[in-house]
């Protein structure tokens, strides 16, 4: 949603902010919530003790006048008695009944009758409305009746003059007027500046001394938010009167502000029976009404979506949210879930629906219990998976689950879970995996389909006698053709999922050519990115700079943009600098309504046709489609969208296009064209743009147009039937005829789908559409039949003549999505057991990393669960930790520490000066650990004697590994070791390695003192007793550690601590280059020479 209503105060504090000083009074007021501590309230705003006040609450009611909940002239005793009769108390107002929990008090301005004044603010297409009249109040009127208007086109600067001239035509000449038009004209430059969509002030009080803002109400474009969020502060936006903010509706809010997909919750009746878990904007709205028409209003639970490809994760935590509500109480007859959705264009359902799953089996028992039967219809891409894995479940749940895809209607569900419809046994469609095609066999195919082509000519269409004549004259300049056979695109993102969509819906087409010339991509260079052209790869251009691009491919007359919502303004005000582009496709949802106006405009004066934004784009099947439009290859062919049929379709809703086009592919001979504008207020091109260049094209003999509640744009269409502009059939539907049943206003998926008049409602529309001509169903559920019908009529009629089925060549499946799909499978080439980063969260051995923190796991810790994959006991752990600190450094004189200070000094990075440390190591410099193990464990398992052991050493003339020091000595011994030996010894279940080496330093010591078991021996010895004696391994385990070298890897952990300690002391030393100096080198140089 973008408009959104915001508080009084919330509206008065931008104004107090932001407005220049002197256009009007100060802003006085102060906020009053249930927690509000009135001593402290009156010590903050020290007018409450000495003016009279005016209470009323805050809470984007409407008329609070005229339903008596204003005090007015009181004190601040009596607004507080007044606010404590009604806080938390029930109020009706209109159909909504809620509790008033927010209130304002300002200070009472003493003024007369005529000192009050009107004046509002509102946004449309074309630009913005400024409504003014003298006369305000709380009996204004009719407004529209009343007011004086001036109209502003998009970025028109508004003058003191124009508002006096067209606005203040009843006020006196004098100092009122001239306050109010400086006041008028700061309101409007603000409401410009700061993102308003409606601002209206009732009364505003003109004095000859000052302008007082008495009444506010207000709207902001939230999506502007990353524009303005320094002047507008932090922002709340209050839910309608009479739906509380649950906290659920909160953590959905705050999941889809960090996420890249669309989820929206909304909590209708927390107690009924009814609960919804839709996909898709358009979809979800479309669930609602049908609910509601099949008499389900008072059950309906909630409204939302989730939509925009959100991972499984997401998924997950959006229906564990809808479950947690769904379950907190039960219903006698038990509760109804319906999982629904159209045909996906781009979401992955198997992904989305294992989320669902795992909140499902999360909740079995409950859902058990609550007596849930779940209903589900979903297609799209990968959803025969999605469909199976909820039959899977649907079998261990032990409660109902039917199961459905594309054989099903949309809808069809809904009525079957009402107890309206039987539920069949066993769903009977079509299966659409994939189409194989063997290497080399692309270029016969086309030609087969090609050569069937020539042999078997498709017949000709009867030309249609039913358009009267002045129809057929128009200027076809301004109703063109956007996509033909050779349309050519250049694509803005690194879409390529998009692309090879788009390449391999060319190739089923045989199409000679691709459609896309090139993709523009600021963040990297030049260069070339691979793609397949059936089974061939091909190379498409990718460029740093759109003029690079343009200038190389000007053939190119389409822009898609994949910009983010942040960069598709001025990606797409750059790309109407090229005269080339004639149409721009603009994906993002979310683009600041004032830029989308100005797009609009720009657009207009150069002749461009804009498609979006918040769209997924068209299709026009045979030719040329835009971006993820129609969804994977096998509902492109499902739906029959690789050839042209005779039915043109536009629709708001993106995901709603693919479920068009598998209705009209099902009851008719197929599309011709589809375009789907975009959900936000203000598309880049209307309905009827598309309708008119639909109609009059030769070859489209039907239209449908699938409006939606919100705007005025479908009555144009009802304007185009009435004067006969439009006379070829159409059938015609506005989604959202639910929004009347409900007690307080609901704003639906898409930006632009909240009825602000009654006649916005789809309610409305619809009838008025029927009044005007239009074959208009009885529900969403009947569009079919009603599609079906008029295409009947067109048949009998001779007016379509259908024409031969021509299979299309066949497109390879890419392997990724052929694995994804389960047919076919391949040996990974690596394998882990340690880590996985593919969720949602990073896990350690099958630890989330939240856990390790949450848990103090540690160093030691850590290293259990990445070295070892489980957990180790504490005093393991501490024993590893003690082991790094000890094996940290030994100072810059040995090898590894030399070496990291040359490399260092020689002036090398971080990495590269650590790595020549660590390369020294082994069996001189650091192997001695491993070494130590071994050697000490081989002879204690033999069962050699502590003197067999040193005796069979000296034979073979081998070094006893961790036995000797250069320095330590048994009468000055090394504290490392002492500390270490103790805390095993005492820490432990048993020591028998270590006691073995202790009896053999007894001998070593008692010929020389200084062959003491050293720091390398000490941990070496108790480390093999951790592994064979902690319980936590089997005896190979411990010896597989042991050889595979893990022991020597505490040394080159614990010594990368040392190096990098040395790197950064030698950096923050400024030492130079290191030389060695000459007299530390004994030169000896070969004797023959010496002469």
């Amino acid at each position: 949603m973008s408009a959104k209503a915001i508080r009084e105060a919330t509206g008065k504090a931008l104004l107090q902010k932001n407005l220049p000083a002197g256009v009007c009074a100060p802003c006085r007021y102060a906020a009053v919530t249930e927690d509000t501590q009135w001593d402290a309230l009156a010590t903050q705003h020290p007018w409450l003790l000495t003016e009279k006040l005016v209470v009323k609450p805050d809470q984007l009611i409407k008329r609070r006048g005229k339903l008596g909940l204003i005090k007015v002239g009181t004190d601040l005793a009596g607004a507080r008695a007044w606010v404590g009769e009604r806080m938390n108390k029930d109020q009706k107002v209109g159909k909504a009944v809620g509790k008033l929990r927010t209130f304002i008090i300002e200070p009472f301005l003493p003024h007369e009758q005529k000192e009050e004044a009107y004046v509002c603010i509102y946004s449309h297409r074309g630009g913005d409305t400024i409504l003014f009249t003298h006369e305000g109040g709380v009996d204004i009127g009719d407004v529209d009746a009343k007011a004086l208007k001036l109209d502003l086109e998009i970025e028109d600067q508004l003058s003191v003059e124009q508002i006096k001239e067209k606005l203040l035509v009843h006020v006196e000449s004098g100092p009122r007027k001239e306050k109010a038009a400086a006041f008028i004209k700061a309101l409007y430059d603000l409401y410009v500046e700061l993102c308003f969509t409606y601002l209206e002030i009732n009364p505003l009080v003109i004095t000859s001394d000052n302008v007082y803002i008495l009444d506010l109400a207000a709207k902001l474009d939230a999506t502007a938010e990353f524009m303005c969020k320094t002047k507008w502060g932090d922002v709340d936006y209050p839910p309608p009167f009479g739906r509380d903010a649950l906290p659920e509706e909160a953590f959905i809010a705050d999941l889809d502000a960090k996420s890249g997909s669309s989820l929206k919750l909304t909590i209708l009746n927390e107690k009924g029976r009814i609960w919804t878990m839709v996909a898709g904007g358009g979809a979800s709205v479309i669930y609602a009404d049908t609910i509601c028409e099949l008499g389900g209003a008072p059950e309906l639970a909630n409204y939302g979506e989730y939509s925009g490809a959100p991972s499984e994760q997401q998924t997950y935590e959006y229906a564990k949210t809808i479950l947690t509500l769904m379950t907190k109480e039960n219903h006698p007859d038990g509760k109804i879930l319906i999982i629904g959705g159209g045909i996906a264009n781009f979401t992955n359902v198997a992904a989305t629906f294992k989320g669902i799953v795992r909140a499902l089996q999360q909740y079995q028992a409950k859902l058990i219990e609550g007596k849930v039967s779940i209903f589900v219809r979903r297609a799209g891409p990968n959803y025969q998976e999605g469909l199976r894995i909820m039959r899977e479940v649907g079998k261990t749940l032990g409660i109902p689950v039917h199961v459905f895809g594309n054989e099903t209607h949309m809808t069809a569900i809904v009525s079957m879970a009402l107890g309206k419809r039987q539920i069949p046994t066993e769903p009977t469609g079509e299966s659409h995996t994939a189409n194989f095609l063997l290497p080399g066999g692309q270029n016969a195919a086309v030609m087969k389909a090609q050569d069937a082509s020539d042999q078997s000519p498709r017949p000709t269409r009867k030309a249609s006698t039913s358009e009267p004549e002045p129809a057929k004259k128009v200027v076809q300049k301004e109703l063109k053709q956007l996509f033909h056979k050779d349309t050519k695109a250049i694509i803005w993102g690194m879409q390529t999922r998009a692309v090879q969509g788009m390449l391999d819906f060319d190739f089923v087409c045989s199409r000679s050519e691709p459609s896309v010339s090139a993709m523009v991509y600021p963040f990297t260079g030049d260069h070339k990115q691979k793609f397949y052209w059936g089974h061939k790869e091909i190379l498409i251009p990718v460029y740093k700079n759109m003029a690079d691009a343009m200038k190389k491919h000007p053939d190119a007359d389409v822009l898609i943009n994949f910009a983010s919502l942040r960069s598709a303004y001025d990606s797409t005000i750059e790309t109407l600098a090229f005269p080339q582009i004639r149409t721009i496709a603009i994906i993002a949802e979310g683009i600041p309504e004032n830029l989308t106006r100005i797009l609009i405009k720009r657009a207009n004066e150069k002749g461009v046709s804009i498609i979006g934004p918040a769209t997924v784009g068209g299709i026009k099947p045979g030719c040329f489609k835009i971006g993820n439009t129609g969804g994977m290859m096998d509902n492109i062919l499902h739906s029959k969208l690789y050839r042209p049929g005779s039915v043109a379709y536009v629709s708001r809703s993106g995901g709603m296009s693919n479920e068009l086009n598998n209705i009209i592919s099902h009851n008719t001979d197929g599309v011709y064209e589809g375009v789907a504008i975009g959900g936000d207020r203000y598309p880049g091109t209307t309905f009827m743009d598309h309708l008119l260049r639909y109609h009059d094209n030769p070859e489209v003999k039907m239209l449908v147009l699938l409006g939606e509640v919100g705007g005025v744009e479908e009555y144009e269409v009802c304007q185009a039937l009435q004067n006969k502009r439009i006379t070829k059939p159409i059938v015609a539907w506005c989604i959202g005829t639910c929004a009347g049943m409900f007690s307080s206003e609901v704003q639906f998926g898409h930006a632009g789908a909240c009825a602000n008049a009654e006649r916005e409602t789809a309610v409305a529309k619809n009838k008025a559409l029927a009044d005007s001509g239009a074959k208009v169903p009885v529900s969403f559920d009947e569009l079919g039949e009603m599609i079906h019908f008029v295409y009947r009529g067109l048949l009998e009629e001779g007016i379509i003549v259908p024409k031969e089925e021509v299979p299309p060549p066949t497109v390879p499946m890419d392997y990724n999505w052929a694995r994804e799909l389960g047919l076919i499978r391949k040996p990974a080439s690596f394998m882990t057991s340690i880590s996985d980063e593919r969720g949602q969260e990073l896990l350690y051995a099958g630890m989330p990393i939240s856990a390790v923190l949450e848990q103090g796991l540690g160093i030691g810790g850590t290293l259990s669960l990445l070295w070892f994959q489980r957990r180790l006991p504490p005093y393991a752990t501490t024993f590893l930790e003690m082991c790094l600190m000890v094996t940290a450094d030994h100072g810059p004189a040995v090898s590894g520490a030399h070496n990291t200070i040359v490399c260092t000094r020689a002036g090398k990075d971080l990495v590269s000066s650590l790595v020549s440390g660590l390369l020294t190591i082994g069996d001189r410099f650091g192997g001695a650990l491993d070494g130590a193990a071994r050697q000490f464990s081989e002879a204690f398992d033999k069962g050699l004697l502590p003197m067999e052991f040193v005796n069979d050493m000296r034979k073979k003339g081998q070094l006893i590994m961790g036995i000797g020091h250069r320095v330590k000595s048994l009468n000055n011994p090394d504290k490392r070791v002492e500390i270490i030996k103790n805390f095993v010894k005492q820490e432990f279940p048993c020591t028998p390695l270590l006691d073995y080496a202790l009896e053999v330093e007894k001998i070593t010591t008692s010929k020389k003192p200084n062959l003491i078991l050293n720091v390398d021996g000490v941990i070496g010895v108790s480390f093999v007793d951790l592994l064979r004696n902690s319980g936590s391994f089997t005896r190979e385990e411990a010896e597989e550690y042991v050889n595979i070298g893990t022991i020597n890897g505490l040394f080159v952990l614990g010594r990368s601590m040392g190096f990098i300690g040395h790197y950064l002391d030698q950096k923050r030393l400024k030492q130079g280059l290191y030389r060695h100096p000459w007299d530390d080198i004994s030169y000896v140089m070969p004797e023959h020479y010496a002469s």
